[in-house]
């Protein structure tokens, strides 16, 4: 996991904006003109090929082989007008493309003159047609041959029919909204010793969290940090959890290594709450089913915390790490897994995820299969991202978020997945 806070925009503009001109199906609204900011647009093929800010837009767009691409949700077809407010250097004439997908006219082009750089100009593309509901790409394009600055982009200007009950994130955050199953305990009472869930990647772009044991003291899971490296990430928290800076955390609070296994990293974290954290860099696959168990050890006033992974390469069981929580002295409570897009500037491609084969086991031995999960989101997917649902496929949860596709589910809706029969076989933890 990224181990610091997800923010969000605290704009008192752009928080208005999103109650007066999102046209959502909450607000039956038909803006005059609806302004669209340029900062929450993605470049495409490469998400890093421009700087975007919410004082200056899009800048730093200097490859015409990178295109600024928006991204709504349209529920009415119609006619769409499309300008984009850009700014240029003085005299100098630059010739852009604009496409919708989906669309009868597929793109437009024309051609605008700089006005200097506190004057913005405005590219009219015309009029398209939105012929089908759902999400739309809105796309801009540089038609100059040469690499060099083309403009820095600051709004996409929408009007027309189409835009009845539109809806478009309005907010400088542009991850895609994080997603949760949360799995409630058939005997609500039992003490929960250990937590066993396995995981297979589908879509898995750069800046994605698979975790797939949760419970109220820490996560266990998969990341994608890179295209070269990927991690197994286990962390626990600290005791309060009330600081941002693990120094003012006092010793009497903090979690305390108890072990890690070979070529495991350890430290803290901070941000989210403090705790200590681990994480092992392997290249688990796409595709390949990942298997995790975290146990829960009561000593005294406090738990000790192990994290354990299954190596397929290797077929045996490995130690992440243990951590021993003062102030604790309890089973686990809360046993959840989630998926995170933690880095926006990728937050328009798709992740899935299939999450299966659920069971705790009680501190009397027993093995309890979980089949029931209950789907939520954080802020994000409330009002700004819609493209986040939940499914069972393959006889197992799946979690998509991101790639604005049409997926939906509603919050707290609850699932059920077909029962395994078997609770894991081959359990032999390291000591």
């Amino acid at each position: 996991m990224k181990d610091y806070p997800m923010r969000f925009s605290k704009n008192f503009l752009y928080a208005l904006l999103s109650l007066v001109i999102d046209c959502s199906a909450a607000n039956q609204c038909i803006a005059d003109e609806l302004r669209i900011p340029a900062f929450t647009a993605y470049m495409l093929p490469n998400p890093e090929s421009a700087r975007f800010s919410e004082q200056k837009g899009v800048t730093r767009w200097n490859d015409p082989s990178q295109s600024i691409n928006w991204y709504g949700k349209f529920e009415t077809t119609g006619e769409l007008k499309v300008k984009a407010e850009m700014v240029l250097a003085e005299g100098v004439q630059s010739r852009f493309k604009f496409t919708v997908g989906g669309v009868r006219n597929e793109a437009r082009e024309t051609t605008v003159t700089g006005q200097g750089a506190d004057k913005p100009v405005t590219a009219d593309f015309g009029v398209f047609m939105i012929a089908t509901p759902g999400h739309q790409r809105l796309q801009l394009e540089s038609m100059n041959e040469a690499k060099a600055p083309i403009a820095e982009i600051k709004a996409l200007l929408l009007d027309g029919a189409a835009l009845e009950k539109a809806h478009f994130n309005l907010k400088e955050r542009r991850n895609a909204a994080s997603v949760h199953l949360m799995y409630p305990i058939p005997d609500g009472g039992a003490d929960v010793e250990a937590f066993y869930c396995e995981v297979t990647a589908i879509e898995d772009p750069t800046a994605t969290f698979y975790m797939a044991c949760g419970w109220h003291r820490g996560y266990f899971g998969m990341q994608v940090n890179s295209p070269t490296e990927r991690r197994i990430i286990f962390s626990v928290w600290d005791s309060g959890n009330e600081a941002e800076d693990r120094k003012k955390v006092g010793d009497e609070n903090r979690v305390k290594l108890m072990g890690k296994g070979e070529g495991v990293f350890t430290g803290d974290f901070g941000n989210e709450g403090t705790g200590g954290h681990s994480h092992l860099k392997t290249m688990w696959k796409t595709g390949e089913k990942q298997r995790f168990i975290v146990t829960a050890k009561p000593i005294d006033k406090a738990t000790i915390f192990s994290g354990y992974w299954f190596q397929g390469g290797q077929q045996k069981w490995m130690l992440i790490s243990s951590w021993k929580a003062p102030k604790e002295g309890g089973w686990m409570r809360g046993v959840h897994s989630f998926s995170e897009n933690f880095g926006g500037n990728n937050g328009h491609m798709l992740r899935k995820a299939r999450y299966g084969n659920q069971w705790i086991r009680t501190s009397d031995n027993k093995w309890i299969e979980l089949m029931t999960a209950k789907f939520s989101h954080d802020p994000t997917g409330k009002t700004d991202r819609f493209d986040r649902y939940i499914g069972v496929e393959n006889g197992e949860f799946f979690l998509s978020h991101g790639g604005f596709v049409d997926g939906f589910s509603k919050y707290g809706e609850m699932f059920t997945r077909p029962t395994a029969g078997q609770p894991p076989s081959d359990l032999i933890l390291p000591e």
